[in-house]
């Protein structure tokens, strides 16, 4: 059952961090080419505890590769937040995967013309707390739950925890954990995100991602 929901990770939910498919409301139109954001601005690879295989990856060509695949929700609206999307078109940035005990963990630290409102996806997300996901790779029900964000002076923050598990799993049986931080002020987004049982303190590292990468970006 556990490879099932991974499988169905794959194409319902967070790997998906950055999809290129605009928000219904909480992204903006496609707007030119942020400014670009250098590989030193994402945290290095010592500050994440035990992080091992880390794959980098470039915003701007992620956003251009499709997504896997298209999914069905079963509640209009929520596509967004069942898959991630924080981050739409005209983004600039570098971002990086790696293998951590218990899961993985990514960062990503883009640049565009406008920010996601965070508070807006906070409340959108809070109406899309439980929603069944219908796609190629079979059914889950994707559960989110909106948490206290960090606070940080200047920026907005938003954090969530999303559950996603098979319809009619015993309780006993756990589905896949997935936790989002996001930062963000101006022109800047930071998203930080572990998948699994890592047992990070997300909130923190993503708060020490936010302040490394004001140097890079000469904030």
């Amino acid at each position: 059952m556990a490879a099932r929901i991974r499988a169905l990770v794959v194409s319902a939910a967070a790997v998906a961090t950055i999809s290129g498919t605009p928000g219904e409301s909480i992204q903006a139109a496609p707007a030119p080419p942020s400014p670009t954001v250098p590989e030193a601005a994402l945290l290095p690879p010592a500050t994440v505890p035990h992080a091992s295989a880390r794959d980098g990856f470039d915003v701007a060509t992620a956003l251009s590769t499709p997504d896997r695949g298209q999914s069905r929700v079963d509640v209009g609206g929520c596509e967004d937040v069942v898959h991630g999307r924080l981050v739409g078109d005209g983004a600039t940035g570098q971002g990086f995967q790696s293998a951590v005990p218990g899961g993985q963990v990514s960062e990503l630290v883009a640049r565009m013309t406008n920010p996601p409102d965070l508070p807006a996806w906070a409340a959108r997300a809070g109406r899309c707390s439980k929603v069944t996901v219908d796609d190629a790779a079979g059914t889950a029900v994707s559960t989110v739950t909106v948490h206290p964000a960090p606070v940080v002076p200047g920026a907005k923050t938003l954090s969530y925890e999303q559950l996603l598990t098979l319809p009619g799993q015993p309780p006993e049986l756990p589905g896949l954990r997935l936790r989002t931080v996001a930062i963000a002020a101006d022109d800047v987004l930071v998203v930080l995100r572990d998948a699994g049982t890592t047992g990070l303190d997300l909130d923190a590292l993503a708060v020490a991602a936010w302040r490394h990468a004001a140097g890079p970006l000469g904030r």
